[in-house]
């Protein structure tokens, strides 16, 4: 009889999810949400499976101390469209950087997640300080270094 060597794991079967903390100064913007997607989804576990919630917390300080490479300051824009006649809107990356530094990471986490109901879960266990300063110190995280 042959061994089963690898097999999915069931919902019920996942551990408990572990928090970690992100200082994000001086990292660059879309390598560090990259870093960050893989520990959302799941995917630096042995036993990763995909249509199973079973990523981990993770908590982003220093957010708006991200920084990005090339011309991207000046260059890269935000942009959304409501639907409505003139409703286009685009912003800079200085303005938003500015004005909500925990957008540019959220949005940058967020296109690397699944488009599904999964995806949106994953978000939930996503948050983005500007600062150096979190209210979740309940949750235990532990401190990781993605120094480059």
């Amino acid at each position: 009889m042959r061994q089963k060597l690898t097999g999915f794991v069931k919902p019920k079967d996942c551990q408990e999810k572990t928090w970690h903390l992100v200082d994000a100064q001086g990292q660059v913007l879309g390598r560090l949400a990259s870093r960050i997607a893989r520990m959302l989804t799941g995917k630096t576990r042995t036993n990763y499976t995909p249509h199973v919630d079973m990523g981990e917390g993770v908590i982003v300080v220093n957010a708006s101390q991200v920084r990005v490479t090339g011309d991207k300051m000046k260059a890269k824009r935000y942009t959304s469209f409501s639907g409505y006649p003139d409703g286009f809107k685009e912003r800079p990356y200085e303005r938003v950087l500015r004005e909500n530094p925990a957008y540019l990471l959220k949005h940058a986490v967020k296109g690397m997640l699944p488009k599904t109901r999964l995806g949106r879960r994953m978000m939930t266990r996503f948050l983005v300080y500007p600062g150096s300063k979190h209210p979740h110190e309940a949750q235990r995280p532990k401190t990781l270094d993605f120094k480059l």
